[in-house]
């Protein structure tokens, strides 16, 4: 029965793919032929059980059971061609995506391109994410990874730049740091192609040689020299001499790894950052090393294996120091480079910078831009520089990739802020660019708190602390973080990670879409224009939960932000039930009220599964991945009634304005909306809601967050600027 099934879906597969069809059929015909032979030996057996089997007969077994085995092999290369050829295929659509984007020159073909884009960039999400988790080896799971980070990160600043360049098109600082996200993206893409064929062939600048896949800061080496892997590699020829005595060979790779060993150690001492005491230290060490190899290799050429134990005792002791005098070397590596960590960490200087190039950009200052650059510059040497150090002593392939990774990304953000703020000192008063700024500047900051994470995670496995991570953004089953109480995390499996995430990336790119949709609009004052906003900042906020970050901690937390965004899918049926009053009968009307009347359904829909009552991990994980699921349809949805709206005011030139909407901000139940969820009523009307809310402007109380950018309550163009 397995053997049918299997052959079932790969016949299926041969059907749909021609390529390969012949192939396929072929080994599915073979995997017939051998599972009815082993059927037909073991229906003998069971009739006559006590029959000794013949040595024919058991290798006829053998040779039926390995037939089968090479043909679904066969089978799984055959059906692994087809995945890897789709996820090339939506690779080839998003690069060829991107090429279109980069030559729109009006607002109105970038907006459709972009909507385009976002479609492929799911599909393309999809399939490297499964990719992902197929992959076996560690270090190629990881630049998948880093890989798909880059497309994710970048996507919201291919938005803004985009906007920005065709808002200011003869701004040179504009297109610059719109190339630079594209040739980010493009060489992510051309990492996902090199991890998928296995290190075949890639388009552009890549191939099997290079180390470090240019901006992208995805290493594709094979041979990473770091001064943890010379130390193991010295002390693993050290302890060879335990067997092989100090021969003239021997001695020979002694020597070549102990100054491979002292050169990777010369990034440590070479360092500018590097304290006076640190390097010192190191230099002593490395002297200490070298003494005591010079002693093992005395005492290895002195020893013949014909004298008494003394001389063998001797070696042993010469062993023994070699390997305290690397731990030692090995520990003051560790030293140096978390010490340089912390320095960082303490100083804090990037948001001093950040907030300093932002005010001298908004009144200006070209010149005051120009001396804050040199520091800004200054201080991300730094930052690259504890990235160097700490690949050096990673302890696993994946931390190694990430340090590379986020060094390079590093690099590549420290023009684009700057260029930014210059943009923004060229074009004061410009809204676009002072948003331009923004989004760089807090994907400045999401890079600190990644070197930050990174930081921890290798100095947990330098003290052999390889907890795995777990999820933080599910709490343990019950109430949904409805007591007071501290929850411990739930371990979700990679299957639902995935999931998750998948969906998370979904919801972004309708958010991003959702946006220019409303760039569109002539009035940004427009009441359908700020209702749509409000969703989308309120979609944007769960997004951010898939991540583990944003304002939203806790299931019950989404759970009470679908709420007020079923409300707000209610007040925009309304108010586009009024706009569409005023347009003329026609196919445009038609459209426009058929997109409109799936947001009733949409938001009855939610509501229910908002209303479910859960309990346990996998009821509580369900719940959010449907919430999520059924908060995306909505806003494609939204998505569609915009669009519609927006050809509508502007074919019949309606003025519609409606009432004054306002911004909608990240909040935090109240009491009495607590009180509401334990009882499971999580959906109330728009009257009650307004008894439940605080006296903050009529709106519920915000999430504030403490930063140097801006003292306004979190919105939605900050919240995307955290990428």
């Amino acid at each position: 029965m397995a053997v049918e099934r299997f052959v079932k879906v790969g016949e299926a597969i041969a059907r749909e793919n021609s390529e390969i069809q012949h192939d396929m059929y072929e080994a599915c015909h073979e995997a017939k032929i051998a599972g009815s032979r082993i059927q037909k030996l073991m229906d003998a057996k069971i009739d006559d059980p006590g029959t000794v089997r013949t040595l024919a007969e058991k290798t006829t077994m053998v040779r039926a059971a390995r037939r089968l085995l090479s043909a679904i092999t066969k089978v799984l290369i055959l059906a692994d061609r087809i995945v890897i050829r789709q996820l090339l295929t939506a690779k080839e659509k998003v690069h060829g995506s991107l090429s279109y984007i980069e030559s729109c020159t009006t607002f109105a073909e970038f907006v459709k391109a972009f909507s385009q884009f976002g479609n492929e960039m799911v599909e393309l999400a999809h399939l490297s994410g499964d990719r992902q988790n197929d992959l076996k080896s560690e270090k190629s799971r990881t630049q998948m990874s880093s890989a798909r980070a880059v497309l994710e990160k970048s996507t919201m600043m291919l938005l803004i730049t985009s906007k920005t360049l065709l808002r200011h098109p003869e701004c040179a600082t504009a297109k610059q740091n719109r190339d630079r996200v594209f040739t980010q993206m493009r060489k992510a893409l051309d990492v996902i192609h090199y991890v998928a064929t296995d290190g075949g062939h890639v388009s552009g600048d890549v191939s099997p040689s290079t180390t470090v896949n240019g901006d992208s800061g995805i290493s594709l080496s094979q041979h990473q020299p770091t001064a943890f892997k010379a130390i193991k590699e010295f002390e693993d020829q050290v302890e060879i001499t335990r067997v092989t005595l100090v021969g003239p060979h021997t001695e020979a790779k002694l020597l070549g790894s102990l100054e491979a060993l002292i050169e990777t150690m010369q990034d440590f001492t070479d360092s500018a950052y590097t304290s006076h005491e640190h390097r010192e230290r190191i230099l002593m060490v490395c002297e200490k090393l070298r003494h005591e190899l010079a002693v093992l290799l005395r005492v290895g050429a002195n020893l013949d294996q014909r004298v008494s134990s003394v001389m063998s005792q001797d070696l042993e002791m010469a062993i023994l120091k070699t390997r305290e005098t690397s731990r030692t070397l090995k520990k003051q590596a560790i030293d140096t480079a978390m010490d340089q960590a912390s320095d960082v960490f303490k100083l804090n200087e990037d948001h001093e910078l950040l907030a300093a190039l932002k005010s001298a950009g908004t009144n200006g200052l070209k010149e005051r831009v120009d001396e804050l650059s040199v520091k800004f510059e200054e201080h991300a040497d730094q930052l690259m520089e504890v990235c160097k150090l700490l690949k050096h002593i990673s302890g696993t392939e994946s931390l190694i990739i990430w340090s590379e990774h986020i060094k390079s990304l590093f690099m590549s953000q420290t023009a684009e802020v700057i260029q930014a703020s210059k943009t923004l000192a060229s074009y004061p008063v410009s809204k676009i660019a002072n948003e331009n700024f923004e989004v760089f500047a807090n994907a400045w900051v999401t890079h600190i708190n990644d070197l930050s994470v990174l930081v921890k995670d290798v100095n947990d496995v330098c003290q052999g602390k390889t907890d795995r991570q777990v999820y933080l953004s599910l709490p343990r089953p019950g109430k949904h973080g409805a007591t007071t109480r501290g929850m411990k995390p739930v371990h979700l499996s990679t299957e639902e990670q995935a999931k998750i995430a998948k969906l998370g990336l979904e919801m972004k790119l309708l958010t991003s879409e959702m946006d220019a949709e409303a760039e569109k609009w002539e009035e940004p004052e427009n009441e359908v224009v700020q209702r749509a906003k409000n969703m989308s900042s309120m979609a944007f906020s769960i997004y951010l939960f898939t991540r583990g970050e944003g304002p939203l901690k806790t299931t019950q937390d989404l759970f009470t932000q679908a709420e007020y965004f079923v409300e707000e899918g209610a007040k925009l049926f309304k108010t586009v039930k009024e706009f569409a009053s005023q347009v003329p009968s026609g196919v445009h009307k038609t459209e426009l009220t058929t997109f409109l009347d799936r947001l009733p359904v949409y938001c009855q829909q939610l509501n229910f599964t908002i209303k479910l009552q859960t309990v346990g991990k996998a009821a509580t994980f369900n719940k959010v991945d449907k919430v999520i699921q059924e908060t995306k349809c909505l806003m494609n949805a939204v998505s569609k009634v915009v669009n519609a709206c927006f050809i509508c005011e502007t074919k019949y030139n309606i003025n519609y304005r409606g009432h004054v909407v306002s911004k909608w901000c990240p909040a935090v139940p109240s009491s009495t909306s607590s009180a509401l969820v334990e009882a499971g009523a999580l959906v109330v009307d728009a009257g009650e809601r307004e008894s439940v809310r605080s006296s903050n402007g009529g709106r519920p109380e915000p999430f504030r967050r403490s930063s140097s950018l801006t003292n306004k309550p979190t919105s939605h163009s900050s919240s995307h600027d955290q990428l």
